[in-house]
């Protein structure tokens, strides 16, 4: 069938979805007859002139529409459609008033103001320069937005075109002509197949160079993200690309060759086999087998008559006696610029963090207190009395640039951390990236004291940082194993010391904190239902509630995070008129009242915080902060335990519900009540010690296993642990 073409000028918007901008809209035909025109039309406005080509369609309920499959858009010419065009609030900041100022001053010149002179519109009485800037900052964006979109043929969203927008500015077109691969992956979660579909549009051939490149770092890329990896054999990742790209392998190899392999990637020799590498991990984990070194090196040590002294007077003032191990571990703090501290709950680690505060402070060293994430930082500040931060608040970070969402840290090698002492607590989730910009900040002379628990999951970014640290042999180690008479009457803490040894627990013997309830896999979302909603505030009170965490294996399957987040919603925050909501994508709604947790480090976005009545200014949301959503307007406002957030609605794909979140994204933190469903149709992947485990030490003061028991005690035997490829172990014993 011929496809018919249409042209006119937007008369009414009827309807526009922010999410997919599929649009309804009312068109003056130049033959002025006005026709009822649908598609995917994103910032589409009144007063615009439209080129498209489509079909007319008849619908059930709305009659004779015409179906947009392709189409361009063309900015009014005349005053009058220019006024009608700003007016509509197709310019972010601009309203009618706003509009009829603009228009009355520059008429049809309105638009070159707009975009190349903004001082001119601060001009206009009520139209500050700050304000001038950012509607010119919109105008253009839209426009940038729109040539981005129209160029992928509508491969690439409106909420993607307007990221790689702010990422590159007025060269992303020209980048992306040139190299559609450089969206894949990173920033902008496109997947390589996604990306081929674009460039594709654009002709690109199979073999082409870019291709194959692009190939080589997004599947490295997969393997360090995915899989932890800091390095990859050469075989494995031409075998990789070569399926990823259906290339053939003698195609890809030459471009792994040191004269065409892509920026950003060497090849390196491990154990006499040829590997490739992502430059920043590599360089990262060189940085910080060098930096460790350095900071054992130039430590002040204290004498034993000294070290013995202190802890004598220490135990003397507090009533108390610290075990065997607690006081070697406090002396090798004091013989060492690199200590580490390892073991499981209940072991005593947080008594030595105060001891050796109270000794530091003693002798004059200043200490910092971090952790990894938020609520491992606040929970250390809570155990021992003293502020601790997150490690990008230690470092001051910062946004990367206007278009880069990349970190920066205002403590780096030119600006060096003050403190003496720093110490890092759930070390075992500190990833290649981060470890390397801690240590390029620390000032030589400086403690490092590393904490953690080694049997828990390893980082979910790049790398074995603690791991490879310890089994490098090369700095102290001390490891907790004694549980203390406090904490041996805790189910959590006697079972996941059990657990960890691969023993099974008497799930018959009775403790207040400590449950397993079995229940068959079909029954098990709607049981978890039952016990947040009724059971468990029947019994020990609303606020129960909020202090309850469902952690789950998987993110998929009947009891994955994506099923019992949609049954929690509606069972926790059922949908009520009083309450705003919006949808993103096709199955996905947020609701006021919902928890949600940021998915990935967005370093640039604004947050406010009140305290002591005194408002404070702030950047930065981080991969696993939990909050809720306090409202929904033009824009959702998520309250992350009192840092408030406005989000943009194309921002939410870096959000997603948080009623039941999985393991790795737990990791580091501590809830009162934890929730852990086991299924046997869980991937057996996922079934692992270190995985339940590390579930059930999140519990700070009820677990409650509910599923299969054969399942849950098939994870206490499987004790495998996925391998991960890093070089750190081989660097620090290397003299480098």
């Amino acid at each position: 069938m011929e496809k018919l073409h249409i042209s006119g000028t937007v008369e009414k918007i009827i309807f526009q979805s922010p999410q997919t901008w599929y649009s309804v809209c009312d068109v003056l035909l130049d033959i002025n007859e006005v026709i009822t025109v649908v598609g995917t039309l994103p910032y589409i406005s009144v007063g615009e002139g439209i080129e498209a080509t489509g079909e007319f369609i008849t619908s059930k309920d709305y009659g004779k529409q015409f179906k947009v499959e392709e189409y361009k858009k063309f900015l009014p010419q005349s005053k009058n459609n220019i006024l009608r065009y700003l007016s509509s609030g197709a310019v972010k900041g601009i309203g009618a008033k706003i509009a009829k100022k603009i228009v009355d001053e520059y008429g049809e010149d309105a638009f070159d103001v707009l975009e190349n002179h903004p001082d001119w519109l601060a001009q206009i009485n009520g139209i500050s320069r700050k304000k001038a800037y950012e509607m010119s900052f919109d105008f253009k964006e839209k426009a940038d937005v729109r040539e981005i979109m129209t160029l992928s043929g509508g491969l690439i969203s409106a909420d993607t075109s307007a990221k790689i927008y702010k990422k590159w500015g007025k060269n992303a077109l020209g980048m992306l002509k040139e190299n559609p691969y450089i969206i894949c992956g990173g920033d902008f979660g496109i997947s390589f197949k996604h990306a081929d579909e674009i460039a594709f549009s654009y002709g690109t051939s199979p073999e082409n160079e870019n291709r194959i490149l692009s190939a080589i770092k997004y599947a490295l890329g997969i393997y360090a993200s995915r899989d932890g990896h800091t390095y990859v054999t050469k075989d494995l990742l031409i075998d990789s690309v070569s399926k990823l790209i259906s290339v053939e392998k003698a195609k890809i190899s030459p471009y792994l060759e040191n004269e065409r392999l892509p920026n950003g990637v060497s090849l390196i020799i491990v154990e006499n086999e040829p590997c490739v590498v992502l430059n920043e991990l590599y360089f990262a984990e060189i940085n910080i087998a060098k930096r460790l070194k350095l900071l054992n090196r130039k430590a002040i040590m204290l004498d034993e008559a000294n070290m013995d002294y202190l802890v004598c007077e220490l135990e003397n003032k507090d009533g108390i006696k610290y075990a065997q191990l607690q006081k070697k571990a406090i002396y090798e703090s004091l013989k060492n610029g690199v200590f580490i501290l390892t073991g499981g709950p209940g072991t005593g680690k947080t008594t030595v963090i105060k001891a050796l505060l109270r000794i530091f402070s003693d002798i004059g060293l200043n200490t910092a207190l971090c952790a990894p994430t938020g609520r491992a930082s606040k929970r250390m500040s809570e155990a021992t009395g003293s502020n601790a931060k997150t490690i990008h608040r230690l470092l001051e970070v910062m946004p990367g640039g206007e278009y880069s969402t990349e970190p920066k840290f205002n403590r780096n090698n030119a600006n060096l951390l003050d403190e003496d002492v720093i110490i890092v607590d759930e070390a075992s989730m500190v990833d290649v990236t981060l470890m390397n910009a801690l240590l390029v900040a620390i000032k030589p002379g400086a403690r490092l004291i590393l904490i953690g628990d080694t049997d828990q999951l390893p980082s979910v970014g790049e790398g074995n940082v603690l791991n490879d640290i310890i089994a490098s042999e090369e700095f102290s180690t001390v490891c907790l194993n004694e549980i203390f008479r406090q904490s041996s009457n805790s189910g959590i803490v006697t079972n996941a010391h059990k657990i960890n040894k691969g023993i099974f627990p008497n799930l018959n013997e009775k403790y207040d904190d400590f449950f397993f309830i079995q229940v068959p896999d079909e029954k098990i979302p709607n049981y978890i239902s039952e016990l947040c909603q009724t059971r468990l505030p029947n019994k020990y009170g609303k606020e129960i509630v909020a202090n309850t965490q469902i952690i789950t294996p998987s993110k998929k399957g009947l009891c994955g995070t994506q099923s019992l987040n949609y049954v929690l919603q509606e069972s926790l925050n059922p949908k009520h008129n009083s309450k705003n909501q919006v949808n993103k994508g096709q199955s996905k709604v947020f609701r006021v009242g919902d928890r949600v947790m940021q998915t990935k480090n967005n370093y640039s976005i604004e947050w406010t915080d009140e305290q002591n009545g005194v408002e404070i200014l702030g950047s930065g949301v981080f991969n696993g902060d939990i909050g809720v959503i306090k409202s929904i307007n033009d824009t959702v406002t998520i309250d992350y335990g009192g840092r408030m957030v406005e989000y943009l609605l194309s921002e939410l794909d870096e959000v997603d519900h948080s009623y039941a979140i999985t393991v790795h994204k737990s990791q580091g933190s501590e809830y009162p009540v934890v929730i852990i469903p086991i299924a046997q149709g869980c991937p057996y992947m996922l079934l692992t010690r270190n995985l339940i485990y590390t579930a059930i030490t999140r519990a700070e003061k009820m677990a409650i296993i509910v599923g299969d028991k054969e399942t849950f005690f098939k994870m206490i035997e499987n004790n495998t642990r996925a391998v991960r490829n890093t070089m750190l172990k081989r660097l620090i014993k290397k003299d480098i």
